[in-house]
């Protein structure tokens, strides 16, 4: 059976994924709302140059907070595939 340190820290990264979680849903909903401006206004799904900026300035902020920038950029792509996918679909739903 775990001792309480191991479950003080367990709990904290329990809060911690419930955080993430949280955090994910609120950038979708506001990443959802561009999708349908862009979709309304004729504008791409995609925005490459967005993205390029976007993964540099993470970078750079992992490297500030001792994160592995390759891991960040891993994730912040994921998520940003995401949200083309998302974007995509709603440009074929106009």
């Amino acid at each position: 059976m775990p001792d309480e340190t191991l479950t003080r820290y367990r709990q904290s990264i329990d809060n911690i994924d419930a955080a993430l979680i949280h955090m994910l849903a609120e950038r979708f909903k506001v990443t959802q709302a561009v999708g349908a401006y862009k979709a309304e206004h004729g504008l791409p799904p995609a925005d490459p140059s967005r993205e390029e900026a976007q993964i540099a300035r993470l970078r750079a902020l992992a490297k500030d907070a001792d994160l592995d920038p390759e891991f960040s950029e891993k994730f912040l792509r994921f998520i940003i595939d995401e949200v083309i996918r998302h974007h995509e679909r709603l440009q074929g739903a106009k």
